[in-house]
């Protein structure tokens, strides 16, 4: 249901807007019972403040290890010490045999905060006839973006300083990183991203 990204916002057919930000993730389970209970506490505060709702999601991926063994085999190339150039190459085989035989995941968390404008708004066929306006339909539409991302930047600034609370760091995606994101969700065999 994408329309397009632009500026870093998904703008969607319906009208409505999303940001997807990209979140730290937090080792609960090595926290003391007090730090895990105060959390939780702040969690729910958290929650509870919001007048809006909020997707979170993960995505777990194999990792790709195959651009960290060229470089290793790069330096082993470069390697002039006899003893390093084994050691080098000893390490090479382990990283290997360790990944074929072993599922190494990347997890990765987003929350994906939403802005739906009001109903009027998209609409507008009943409204823009009882209140002409002078603008062009291309004016009204860009100023209508800008508006509605302003509630959503709002938004966004809720639930990072929400989250910081409980040390989870959040950052934004650009366009360039939402499109590759969309890309991989959409064609998950592919491994290269078309570019924009």
């Amino acid at each position: 249901p994408i329309k397009e990204i632009r500026d870093g916002t998904v703008a969607l057919k319906g009208g409505g807007l999303r940001m997807v930000l990209v979140a730290s993730s937090l080792n609960f389970s090595l926290k003391s019972e007090d730090e895990q209970t105060a959390i939780l506490l702040q969690y729910q505060s958290f929650l509870n403040s919001l007048d809006f709702h909020l997707q979170i999601f993960m995505q777990s991926r194999k990792l790709d290890i195959r651009p960290y063994i060229t470089v290793l085999e790069d330096r082993f190339k470069e390697q002039t010490n006899e003893l390093l150039k084994i050691q080098t190459k000893e390490y090479i085989e382990f990283i290997r045999s360790f990944t074929e035989s072993t599922n190494i995941m990347s997890k990765t968390f987003f929350i994906v905060v939403p802005y739906d404008p009001p109903i009027f708004a998209v609409r507008g066929g009943l409204l823009s006839k009882i209140l002409p306006s002078g603008k062009s339909k291309k004016e009204t539409a860009e100023d209508n973006f800008d508006e509605y991302r302003t509630q959503l930047e709002q938004r966004v600034s809720v639930v990072e300083q929400g989250l910081s609370r409980i040390g989870i760091r959040i950052a934004p995606l650009g366009t360039e990183e939402l499109v590759e994101l969309f890309f991989k969700l959409f064609n998950p065999g592919e491994t290269e991203v078309p570019t924009i």
